[in-house]
């Protein structure tokens, strides 16, 4: 782990608890290296936005320190937000003013004036291509032009942290692609700490160079998405089952082969690992129609951070989702709500 003055982000057993009891945080302890893109991955109701908040000094902890860029969220709270840009899951444009008005008032109330300013706001309007649109009212904006906005009014203060809170929510597959460009050239380019949150598996997996699951207000494990991923040894096979009848019976039936290990159930779908997914699924076809068990689809993948959830928390990443009332994401072809 780097040395305590190389890390933008420095927190020990943060820990949040509501009126009435309820634990959002349960003593979440992360350090993100300066210059690098760290993701909170974890479905809704996880705890990734109150942990941001805490860092970014919205709300206080219940129990644990936090530093960020170098000074710590309660005691120096306004040299903390000097020093970072916070993009909301909620927009915070306002749409009655253009978006050059909405980056110039940004602008001043973190003190910047004159050319300064309006060099800022040029560079940051061609940076997301909102330049021809930059003396237009905000409410003619697309959803994607809004968001860009939105993490442009973040940087106009030239940040060292910048924390992105469900950047992509809300955009269509296309703005969401883009989306992801731009934060990959804004970590390349100016150096940039981005802690992300997110519960698209995919997108902790494309940006992220380091990143933690959180489960229930806890981290269940941290690493790179290769280390994570390479843990999980062989192929991922899951099997859609005919009935729910049958999920008991094949779910035990699997349990008993040593070609599989890991059986794990998700409603009618079994999910195990084998070191030849491939060779494997004839002989588990087999033994489960043997057994008068209707097998209605395959598929057979490489490790994925699906299968790093499901192994440390129990559950597949779209069950942890519908419990939380959303529905589930875990494909890759998933488009945003």
């Amino acid at each position: 782990m780097p040395a305590a003055q190389n890390l933008a982000v420095d927190a020990k057993e943060l820990v949040k608890t509501y009126k009435g009891g309820v634990e959002a945080v349960r003593g979440i302890s992360l350090q993100i290296p300066a210059g690098s893109v760290f993701g909170l991955l974890g479905p809704n109701g996880a705890g990734k936005s109150t942990v941001v908040k805490m860092l970014t000094t919205l709300s206080a902890p219940t129990a644990g320190v936090a530093t960020v860029a170098g000074h710590d969220v309660v005691r120096d709270p306004a040299a903390v937000r000097r020093a970072i840009g916070c993009v909301a899951q909620e927009s915070g444009v306002d749409v009655q003013a253009t978006g050059r008005e909405n980056l110039m008032l940004q602008g001043r109330i973190y003190g910047l004036r004159g050319r300064e300013l309006n060099l800022q706001t040029i560079e940051l309007l061609d940076r997301f291509a909102l330049t021809d649109a930059a003396d237009r009212l905000v409410k003619t904006y697309s959803g994607g032009m809004k968001r860009k906005l939105d993490v442009a009014m973040g940087l106009i203060h030239q940040p060292r942290v910048l924390f992105l809170d469900e950047p992509t929510t809300g955009l269509d597959p296309e703005a969401r692609a883009e989306m992801w460009e731009q934060i990959k050239e804004l970590a390349w380019d100016r150096g940039l700490t981005i802690l992300l949150t997110t519960h698209y598996l995919e997108e902790a997996d494309q940006l992220a160079q380091r990143l933690a699951i959180i489960d229930k207000g806890r981290v269940v494990i941290e690493g790179t998405p290769d280390e994570l991923k390479a843990e999980l040894h062989g192929d991922a096979i899951t099997l859609e089952l005919g009935s729910d009848a049958d999920v008991e019976r094949g779910r035990d039936l699997l349990g008993e082969m040593t070609v599989v290990k890991e059986v794990a159930q998700d409603g009618r779908i079994l999910r195990a690992r084998a070191a030849d997914g491939a060779g494997t699924v004839p002989g588990l076809i087999g033994a489960l129609d043997a057994a008068g068990i209707t097998v209605t689809a395959v598929t057979v993948a490489r490790p994925s951070l699906d299968d790093v959830y499901l192994r440390h928390t129990g559950r597949s990443f779209s069950a942890a989702e519908e419990e939380a009332g959303r529905p589930g994401r875990s494909d890759r072809s998933a488009v945003a709500a």
